[in-house]
């Protein structure tokens, strides 16, 4: 059930809903939750109109929220974080390319309960952009998280050219734990298409690539890396940046400083200081791609959410964005979520007028996550009754 501290009042325009939510992590994808939305919403009011949006934060899930907006799904065989061959998929439409790094390089590609902090690489990362050039892409967003690596994208820049050796010249070994060996880095050989082509890094977070804000520390520990590790790959990391800055000039000594440097275990130094990427944050970047402010012209009533509603959602995940965008443009938002961790003056804040948790219908989570898809319905049920925009 809503909130009734944080009602609002409604538009009073002709009702239109738009679904521009996120997936539930561990249970539904953002599509199949617009699916159980849209279900529940014309149960109650069979005439709505309704439109669904998925939205995603560049993290897993974006390349699906991108063919649900219209883009063609392109599936190539490139390799996964352990080396293994595995398929994979970007999007296209009209020259631009949505990469999602997850689909690659991320911590799903691992076999369960298989971690490998010090040795898993992002070379797959490196062979979709190059698929996606190959396919004319002239413009890639490519959105970092969820991934399996510290590596600080020395793999994704082997697979796009570089050429990469430890003191000896023998080609670098895999992932963050060789990196303290590099010897040589020649970026000479980066495919010259990266010159004309405009790429974005989308993420979420703004840390730099090293230190106790850094890839390693902050990261590494969800990849597995005891406390030993984390020091070598902070380590690791710190001498690949000195490598770059030698290659490249004192710009790349700089983007490792940067916000977003240290994303998806440092490809985000490797996109900025190598590629030439500029760090947008990932929701506003997905919002463009996707179309939604064309979407919101048609919505009196914008429905987004999440998994959990928390402290992470106000840093840049898609809700917030949802809200900020929508808020801006006078539509209002309420947000659903299997659960809220926020204080209802926080949700006011972000521009969540209302919201409605799996939690207020089923107080166990573990039956929440196993009954995500119907009890969705019935919140979007109560949601058709109660909001005055649909009234």
């Amino acid at each position: 059930m809503a909130d009734e501290a944080i009602r609002g009042t409604g538009s009073g325009a002709a009702p239109r809903v738009l679904i521009a939510a996120d997936k539930f992590k561990g249970s539904l994808t953002a599509v199949r939750v617009a699916e159980h939305l849209t279900a529940g919403l014309r149960r109650a009011l069979p005439g709505l109109e309704v439109e669904a949006l998925p939205v995603a934060d560049g993290g897993d899930g974006t390349v699906d929220a991108a063919v649900a907006a219209g883009f063609e799904r392109r599936t190539v065989r490139v390799a996964g974080p352990l080396g293994d061959p595995v398929d994979a998929s970007y999007a296209l439409r009209a020259g631009t390319a949505v990469v999602e790094m997850a689909e690659a390089s991320g911590l799903q590609r691992l076999p369960a309960g298989t971690l490998a902090p010090l040795t898993a690489t992002t070379r797959g990362t490196g062979e979709l952009l190059r698929a996606a050039l190959d396919a004319g892409a002239h413009t890639i967003v490519l959105g970092v998280g969820g991934s399996a690596t510290t590596d600080g994208g020395a793999g994704m820049l082997s697979a796009l050219g570089a050429r990469l050796l430890d003191g000896e010249g023998r080609p670098l070994g895999p992932g963050g734990g060789a990196l303290r060996a590099l010897g040589t880095a020649d970026l000479s050989g980066l495919d010259a298409r990266l010159g004309q082509t405009r790429i974005v890094l989308a993420c979420d977070v703004d840390n730099p690539l090293t230190g106790p804000d850094g890839a390693a520390a902050v990261y590494g520990p969800q990849k597995g890396a005891t406390e030993r590790d984390v020091a070598l790959l902070d380590a690791g990391l710190g001498h690949w940046a000195t490598a770059l800055e030698k290659a490249l000039g004192p710009a790349a000594g700089e983007a490792a400083r940067a916000p977003g440097a240290g994303a998806a275990g440092g490809v985000g130094y490797a996109a900025l200081a190598a590629l030439g990427a500029a760090f947008r944050p990932g929701i506003e970047v997905l919002l463009e791609v996707l179309g939604f402010a064309a979407a919101l012209d048609r919505a009196t009533l914008v429905i987004t959410g999440e998994g959990s509603l928390d402290e992470q959602t106000l840093r840049g995940k898609a809700p917030a964005g949802v809200a900020r965008a929508a808020r801006a443009r006078g539509v209002e938002v309420v947000a659903v979520c299997g659960r809220v961790a926020l204080t209802r003056e926080a949700l006011r804040a972000a521009g969540f007028a209302r919201v409605y948790a799996l939690t207020s219908l089923e107080p166990d989570v573990r039956r929440c996550v196993a009954q995500a898809g119907p009890l969705l319905e019935r919140l979007a049920e109560d949601i058709a009754r109660e909001e005055p925009a649909l009234s």
